[in-house]
């Protein structure tokens, strides 16, 4: 009897410490695509994994230890399942497994050392992330560049999303599904197209529908206009002037040519005749 309410007891020790194991919250913390701008305050050691990564399962157990002195160093743990948030993914650019940042007011840093409990620790303590150089600002997570960037991923997620529910949930076979997206994206690409055409018309008309512009019309036209009427009085007074010479000479030639005729005036031949 003695033995059996031992091993009973051991029994329920042993539930007792995986139910208290079990229903322990673990210290680090997980973020969502939401909750970014939460890095730009306070010191933070955050990690990007993937579930199916190797050498991500393996650091899991190191980056736990880890988190259980965040509150000492006063630093925040965290980390980031990419296959989940995307748009986290993007903004950091990962492009390898697992991937560890600092942040530390607005300032990220890429952590490259050992990935150990006592290598993570001195890091914060000792300060050391101070020797590397921070991202720059053209390609921080808050940069116009990076929130295009976690915008493409994000598509590219739902987009992979839409392929599921059409092959795995409608029964389309997968290039059914590529077809569909081929014909929205060509949709799309018409619709954008005929936007920056309308808007680039508006914002610079071409030259045919461009009302004729002449920036020293107004400054020239009276002077011009003096100039039209004094030529014009010019050509009337010349015209003038001809029109005058032409009737003097006419009339010259006429007076020259009467006395002309008078002494040039032939003689009949009969009328001597009959004088004689």
């Amino acid at each position: 009897m003695a033995a059996a309410g031992r091993l009973c007891a051991l029994l329920c020790l042993a539930l007792a410490a995986g139910a208290a194991a079990l229903g322990k919250r673990s210290p680090v913390k997980v973020l969502s695509d939401g909750m970014w701008r939460e890095l730009l305050q306070g010191e933070w050691m955050v990690e990007f994994y993937a579930p199916w990564c190797p050498a991500c399962q393996n650091l899991q157990p190191e980056w736990e230890k880890f988190a259980e002195w965040g509150e000492d160093l006063e630093v925040n743990i965290a980390k980031v399942d990419v296959t989940e948030q995307p748009g986290l993914s993007g903004r950091f650019i990962i492009t390898a497994l697992p991937t560890i940042y600092h942040c530390k007011d607005g300032e990220f840093r890429r952590y490259q050392g050992a990935r150990t409990k006592t290598d993570f620790i001195n890091f914060i303590s000792d300060q050391e992330w101070k020797s590397i150089e921070p991202v720059s600002s053209w390609f921080g997570p808050s940069s116009f560049l990076m929130s295009s960037m976690s915008a493409l991923f994000q598509l590219s997620m739902w987009i992979r999303h839409c392929h599921g529910y059409l092959t795995e949930n409608v029964g389309i076979p997968a290039w059914g599904s590529y077809a569909v997206f081929a014909l929205a994206t060509l949709f799309s690409g018409l619709i954008l197209g005929l936007i920056m055409v309308f808007l680039a018309d508006c914002i610079c008309p071409s030259k045919r529908h461009r009302p004729p512009q002449y920036p020293h019309s107004r400054k020239l036209a009276p002077e011009s206009a003096q100039l039209l009427k004094k030529l014009d009085e010019e050509q009337e007074a010349d015209e003038e002037d001809i029109s005058d010479d032409e009737m003097e000479g006419k009339e010259v030639s006429n007076s020259n040519s009467s006395p002309n005729t008078v002494r040039q005036r032939p003689v009949n031949p009969a009328a001597t005749m009959d004088k004689s």
